[in-house]
């Protein structure tokens, strides 16, 4: 074995942190169930992307607040939650005047479409997104993230009655969307 010149950079295993590698087992263990819980929050891949880069920074500055692993989950959920809601705060929305041309332009989109994209996972997908934010978020958190009552409950600042009342009311909510009825608020406000 040569020895090291004390100029030379020291090599990559040492110099990982035990930090670094409490933070790489979080990433590993938990990067798809951010990824697929931002998709549904945005709808897009390359934005779902962003705000899993987003929360894995903010994850790593804030790794040292972070008591019990077992929490872990839910704790990246919420900043993954948070800096979603925060991307409305800071947007401003463009909006562009309809021209005569407008339906041409949807229809050449909607030709564009992948053939899976329009079948059962999309229709899905825009019904879950018609429901109302407070019967979406706790159904999502069960369904993608996992979580149990008690610990939507805790995120959400809520009972866990107050969430398996939620969470019974958009699954009927979601069925009768998808049987082709409205909700009892569509029926209400007139909305198709």
């Amino acid at each position: 074995m040569t020895p090291r010149k004390p100029d030379a950079p020291a090599p990559v295993s040492s110099s990982v942190t035990a930090r670094q590698r409490q933070f790489d087992v979080l990433v590993r263990a938990h990067a798809n169930d951010l990824y697929r819980f931002a998709y549904w929050l945005c709808g897009e891949d390359a934005r779902a992307q962003d705000l899993v880069q987003e929360t894995l920074l903010r994850a790593w500055r804030a790794l040292d607040s972070l008591r019990d692993g077992a929490a872990a989950k839910p704790w990246l959920l919420t900043i993954l939650r948070r800096e979603h809601a925060r991307g409305y705060e800071r947007k401003t929305f463009d909006l562009t005047p309809i021209d005569d041309g407008w339906h041409e332009s949807i229809a050449d989109e909607a030709a564009g479409i992948d053939p899976e994209q329009a079948g059962s996972d999309a229709q899905l997908r825009e019904m879950i997104l018609k429901l109302e934010p407070k019967y979406r978020e706790p159904l999502l958190m069960q369904v993608l993230g996992g979580f149990s009552c008690e610990e939507i409950a805790a995120e959400l600042g809520v009972k866990p009655g107050a969430v398996m009342t939620q969470l019974f009311r958009a699954r009927h909510k979601l069925r009768t969307l998808l049987e082709g009825g409205t909700t009892h608020a569509e029926a209400r406000h007139g909305m198709p």
